[in-house]
């Protein structure tokens, strides 16, 4: 099979050490086996931390790097490809209205350039997000600038307002 680790750089020493000795013996102990048991698995890892400088500042071991630093895919951030935001958003709206069992939202010309030229510093996550509450929103007529600034900012005060809550 195929594990898939989403934030590698971001892992405890003991983390490492544990996915290092895995790796290399491709074998595993379950949580309260006695027993372990072989692994044939493909590891992909993703991490939004340079693993380079990681390495560097001894905060990622370097065997394990080098273990899985087979293959390296570089994706830079939504906001250097902006190319791809009108294709995502369209992608997840289609995806998440018919998952909805709801009629995709129409947009006015000025909704696609307010997407174009915000930054998404939640990247892709965000603006599926951002998608789907658009979806559920669901207005009654096309959607106009003015309807992404305000949906937009709401999820802003939201996650602030949950932030403050769980502090």
């Amino acid at each position: 099979g195929t594990l898939f680790l989403d934030e590698i750089g971001d892992m405890t020493p003991e983390a490492q050490q544990s996915l290092l000795r895995m790796l290399q013996e491709k074998r595993v102990r379950p949580v309260g086996s006695l027993v372990e048991k072989e692994l044939d698995v493909r590891v992909v890892a993703a991490t939004n931390v340079p693993l380079d400088e990681a390495l560097l500042e001894g905060g990622f071991r370097e065997d394990l790097f080098y273990r899985l630093d087979v293959i390296r895919m570089n994706v830079p951030p939504l906001r250097e490809r902006p190319e791809d935001i009108l294709f995502l958003f369209g992608h997840f709206t289609k995806r998440l209205a018919k998952h909805y069992r709801l009629t995709p939202p129409t947009f006015a010309e000025s909704v696609l350039d307010a997407l174009m030229e915000y930054e998404w510093p939640g990247n892709v996550r965000q603006l599926e997000n951002f998608s789907e509450r658009l979806v559920l929103a669901r207005p009654q007529r096309a959607l106009t600038s003015r309807d992404f600034a305000k949906l937009r900012m709401t999820s802003l005060a939201e996650g602030r307002q949950s932030t403050r809550s769980s502090n």
